[in-house]
């Protein structure tokens, strides 16, 4: 394991691998520096497929991350249906070494795997995706029961940084009254979220209370996590799971 990268605190099976990424240990120039994987940011291209080359070397991944075009939305996808530019907010797999990847820089990246160690999932998890259910979505992707299932929480927007308004508020609370506890007002209009407590919430109402991470950060460390919150352009993490 090198510097750059964060190896999931959690108990899963001996033949699931899981990875984040931080901003360390690329070759982006700023403000992409340094290890940006986002193809979409307006980054020197070169620099992105090197930076993405690494990652694969680096971690001695099975084959090239799938990567997906994120929309925000609740679609989930299988990975044997994945091609390069297919759209979605949630990859699934039943297949060995098929690594499920989902770039943040603020938004939740959620992970999940059964005991089993036959079935993995990777979420990207911002809160319009959360509010419309893409945790949801993606659960009815495994074939066992709830309670078998583990999620970890990796590299977000903490609860003292992520201020919201109404909207947001509203989207979660006119759905589940609990969504409530996961906000703090500022003022009449201004909220504090906590989106680790709104996933954790949606998780354990699905009956996953195996939940590991979450206590992160990324607009506060600046040093360690790209923020598009803190810094309006920014490079992207990459989070990952397979099965080995």
């Amino acid at each position: 394991m090198s510097n750059n990268i964060i190896i999931p605190d959690w108990p899963a099976p001996t033949n699931i691998r899981a990875l984040s990424t931080t901003r360390q240990g690329g070759i982006s120039q700023p403000p992409f520096d340094s290890f940006n994987v986002g193809d979409h940011v307006n980054d020197d291209s070169h620099c992105v497929a090197l930076n993405r080359a690494q990652l694969t070397r680096q971690e001695n991944l099975p084959e090239d991350p799938r990567w997906l075009k994120q929309v925000h939305g609740h679609l989930v996808i299988n990975s044997q249906q994945w091609q390069l530019g297919t759209e979605a907010d949630a990859i699934v797999s039943q297949q060995s070494n098929h690594v499920c990847t989902i770039m943040t820089a603020d938004c939740l990246p959620i992970l999940l795997c059964n005991q089993q160690g036959d079935t993995v999932a990777a979420i990207h998890a911002g809160w319009r995706s959360l509010a419309s259910g893409i945790i949801e979505q993606t659960l009815r992707s495994f074939q066992c029961d709830s309670n078998t299932i583990m999620a970890w929480l990796g590299p977000a927007i903490g609860p003292e940084q992520f201020e919201v308004g109404p909207d947001v508020y509203d989207a979660f609370c006119s759905q589940s009254p609990e969504s409530a506890q996961a906000f703090k007002a500022i003022d009449n209009t201004h909220y504090l979220a906590n989106i680790y407590h709104l996933a954790k919430q949606r998780l354990v109402n699905q009956g996953v209370t195996a939940i590991y991470g979450g206590d992160f950060c990324t607009v506060s460390e600046k040093q360690r996590f790209f923020s598009y919150r803190r810094d309006g352009q920014s490079g992207r993490m990459a989070t990952l799971i397979w099965i080995q």
